[in-house]
C-alpha cells in the first residue's frame, strides 16, 4: 500500500472512529471532546433557484419499491437519479436519535434547547422560541406528524453537540456506513440546500434499518395527532388513512424537490417500503404509491418499473459543494484498463455540461463498488460517486463510477489511477455514457 493511501485509509479509519466516539459521547459534550475530530462545515445559504432540467431536477419520477426482510428490490425506476430529499432528511435525524435512545445516551425525556437558529428557521414549524425547551419525544413527533422544521433543527443541534453542521456531518457518515453512497446531508430539517442530494434507492435504504433496527420506535410513524402543551398538532402523511396496513413513514415538498413521500406498509405479515421522489403533486404521489404497494403485495409490479431496475443510473452535473474527508483505501486492480490519449484542441471545445463519466471498475459485490466510487470522490475532491448495474456474460456486477466530471477532470480521474494500477475507462457525454461500460471488453 502506497504512503499516501496509507495516510488516506488513516483519515477515514479516523474519521469514523469520530463518529462512533460522538455517537458514544453525550451529545452535549460531543463538540468539546471531539472538536478536532470532526470539522464544521460552514455553506453559505442557498439563494432561490429555477428548475434547470438536469440533475436533481431532472424531469421524471424516482422510485423504487423493496422488501423490508431482505432488502430485494421489486420495482424501481429512476432510483439512482440524485434528488433533493426534501424533508424525507429528517429520518436520517430519526435513526440517529432511535440510535442515541437504544444506546442510552438520552432518554424521551431529555430537554432540548431551543437556539435562536432552530427557531429562526422556515415554516413548517411548531413555533419555538429562542430560549424554549422541547422533549425528545415531542420533537419525534412533531418531525413524524407535521414535518416541523424547528424541532428537527433543535434535535439535530443536540445531537451534533450544539451543531446542526456537525450533525450534518455525522448524519453523512452513517449514511454511507449503511451504504448510501449518493446521499450528503448537511442540514437536518431538508430546508433547501444546493449540496444535500439523495437518491430513491439511498432513501429506501435508510427506511429499511430504521424498520429493521428499531421496532420499538415503528409507533412514533403511525401517530396521527398528538397534544403539544394543549394544542392539536396533526399528521400531514396522508397515506395513514388512505392505505389499509401503512405504517407511516414520511412526506416533503419544497419547490425544486417536488412532492415526496416514503411510506411502510404491512400485509399478512410482510413489509414492503415504497419511495416516491420528484411527484407533480400529492394527488398523483399517494395513487402511485398505491399501486406501487399493491402491485408489490400481489406478486406483480408494473413492467416499466421492474425494466427500469435493470437500467444504470442518470446523473447529471453536480455542484461544486465543499471538499469532502478522505475515503478507505483499496488495493490496485488486476485488470488496470488502457487509458486513450488526452483531447488535445483539434479535438473540438470542451463540453460546458460536466457530464463525463470515470468508471472505476467492476466488482461482484455492490457494497464494494459503493465504498470504491466513495473513496474516489473524496480522494479527487470532485464528481458524485455512484454505482451501475452491468450484466457480463450471465453474471451481474457492479460498476463504481465518478459521475458529473468535465471533460478535464475525467482524463485526470482516469490518469491518476492507471497511476496506481487501477482499472478506469472514460465515459464521454456524447456517447451513451447512461450504459455502464465493459471494463473486460474495454
Amino acid at each position: 500500500m502506497q504512503a499516501g493511501s496509507f495516510r488516506q485509509w488513516r483519515s477515514w479509519s479516523g474519521a469514523l472512529a469520530a463518529l462512533g466516539a460522538v455517537l458514544a459521547a453525550s451529545p452535549a459534550q460531543a463538540h468539546l471532546r471531539h472538536h478536532h475530530a470532526l470539522q464544521q462545515v460552514h455553506v453559505q445559504a442557498p439563494q432561490p433557484g429555477s428548475d434547470t432540467g438536469f440533475g436533481p431536477t431532472a424531469p421524471g419520477v424516482s422510485a423504487i419499491l423493496i422488501d423490508a426482510s431482505t432488502g430485494n428490490v421489486l420495482a424501481a425506476t429512476g432510483a439512482d437519479i440524485p434528488r433533493y430529499p426534501a424533508s424525507l432528511t429528517k429520518l436520517m435525524v430519526l435513526d440517529l436519535a432511535f440510535l442515541a435512545l437504544r444506546e442510552n445516551r438520552m432518554s424521551l425525556d431529555t430537554q432540548l434547547p431551543v437556539s435562536y437558529h432552530a427557531a429562526s428557521v422556515e415554516p413548517v414549524k411548531l413555533g419555538l422560541q429562542p430560549g424554549d425547551t422541547i422533549t425528545v419525544e415531542q420533537a419525534i413527533l412533531a418531525m413524524t406528524t407535521m414535518s416541523a422544521n424547528d424541532a428537527a433543527t433543535a434535535l439535530g443541534e443536540y445531537l451534533g453537540g450544539g451543531s446542526e453542521a456537525r450533525c450534518g456531518e455525522m448524519m453523512t457518515l452513517r449514511a454511507h456506513a449503511l451504504g448510501m453512497a449518493q446521499t450528503e446531508f448537511f442540514n437536518a430539517s431538508g430546508l433547501p440546500n444546493p449540496y444535500q442530494v439523495t437518491t430513491a434507492r439511498d432513501l429506501s435504504i435508510l427506511a429499511r434499518d430504521i424498520v429493521e433496527s428499531f421496532p420499538q420506535d415503528q409507533s412514533f410513524f403511525e401517530v396521527q395527532k398528538f397534544n403539544f402543551n394543549g394544542r392539536m398538532v396533526y399528521s400531514n402523511n396522508q397515506m395513514l388513512k388512505l392505505y389499509p396496513g401503512a405504517t407511516g413513514m414520511k412526506t416533503g415538498y419544497t419547490i425544486l424537490a417536488r412532492h415526496n413521500l416514503i411510506t411502510s406498509a404491512v400485509r399478512n405479515g410482510r413489509t414492503l417500503i415504497g419511495v416516491e421522489l420528484h411527484e407533480p403533486s400529492w394527488g398523483a404521489t399517494y395513487t402511485q404509491m398505491t399501486a406501487m404497494l399493491d402491485g408489490g403485495f400481489g406478486g406483480h409490479v408494473d413492467p416499466s418499473m421492474a425494466i427500469a431496475e435493470n437500467q444504470p443510473p442518470v446523473l447529471a452535473p453536480p455542484l461544486a459543494a465543499p471538499a469532502p474527508a478522505p475515503g478507505p483505501s483499496f488495493l490496485p486492480s488486476a485488470q488496470a484498463a488502457t487509458l486513450p490519449p488526452a483531447p488535445d484542441a483539434h479535438d473540438g471545445p470542451t463540453p460546458l455540461l460536466a457530464d463525463w463519466v470515470a468508471q472505476i471498475g467492476a466488482y461482484t459485490r455492490l457494497a464494494k463498488a459503493r465504498s470504491q466510487a466513495i473513496f474516489v470522490a473524496h480522494m479527487r475532491g470532485v464528481g458524485v460517486p455512484r454505482v451501475a448495474r452491468l450484466d457480463h456474460r450471465g453474471k451481474i456486477l457492479w460498476t463504481a463510477q465518478l459521475a458529473g466530471l468535465t471533460q478535464s477532470a475525467a482524463y485526470e480521474t482516469c490518469s491518476e489511477l492507471q497511476a496506481r494500477r487501477t482499472a478506469c475507462v472514460i465515459i464521454a457525454p456524447q456517447s451513451d455514457h447512461m450504459a455502464a461500460r465493459d471494463n473486460f471488453n474495454g
